[in-house]
């Protein structure tokens, strides 16, 4: 059967802002059909607007998909910066308390927002070269972590290197966690209900024991 273009609706009726529908529109696609269902033509259907519209603003599907991952990640970064601010006093507690404050933002987010999370560590990325932003901002959220341990852990090759090891200890701990508590074999694992309660909390605690028993290490 040929592809029939449903009928333009009457310009009252057709989106303001065009661009902000598109990105809309092509979220609710990836929710229903997940991010290899994305098409222009698809954002066009949703939006009953004519299939070539949606180029006024992206020049392609790959463009679509890099701003819509590219605001995940900021959305991310931002919720990440919340939990970062009390770093920076003293009195917020030890290096281990404000690591554990900032797992714990990660972890909520994964939690609150599964498709944003998928989208940004499930998807592959459109070509890096042609979305800088979205580099960039990618790059921000894993900074937040990286610069905390440095500071923490000082500033020569050797305690960079261990910080920047550590951050990807965190961080593939972390990623870990929150991909299995969306993995759909999970209800069929027979886990109790009081295991499910305490496995973040399980999983934070023996990441802070490995952070410290490296930390008395090295100082050793």
């Amino acid at each position: 059967m040929p592809d029939v273009q449903a009928p333009m609706p009457p310009a009252n009726q057709r989106p303001a802002d065009l661009k902000e529908a598109c990105l809309q529109a092509a979220r609710e696609v990836i929710a229903e059909q997940g991010v290899e269902g994305l098409s222009m033509r698809d954002v066009s259907r949703k939006l009953h607007i004519s299939h070539q519209a949606p180029y006024r603003h992206f020049a392609s599907r790959d463009h679509l998909l890099a701003e819509i991952m590219r605001r995940c990640f900021v959305d991310f970064a931002r919720h990440l910066d919340a939990s970062a601010h009390p770093l920076e006093t003293p009195a917020a507690g030890t290096g281990l308390d404000r690591l554990a404050a900032m797992g714990l933002a990660y972890m909520d987010y994964a939690a609150a927002k599964p498709l944003e999370y998928r989208l940004m560590f499930g998807t592959p990325w459109p070509e890096p070269a042609s979305h800088p932003e979205l580099v960039k901002h990618a790059v921000h959220a894993f900074d937040i972590l990286r610069n905390h341990l440095r500071q923490q852990h000082g500033r020569s090759p050797a305690q960079t290197e261990r910080a920047d090891l550590d951050a990807l200890f965190i961080w593939s701990t972390l990623h870990g966690l929150a991909t299995i508590m969306q993995a759909n074999v999970l209800p069929h694992l027979a886990l109790s209900e009081r295991v499910m309660s305490q496995a973040q909390t399980h999983v934070m605690q023996h990441m802070g024991v490995a952070l410290a028993a490296s930390a008395n290490g090295a100082s050793a």
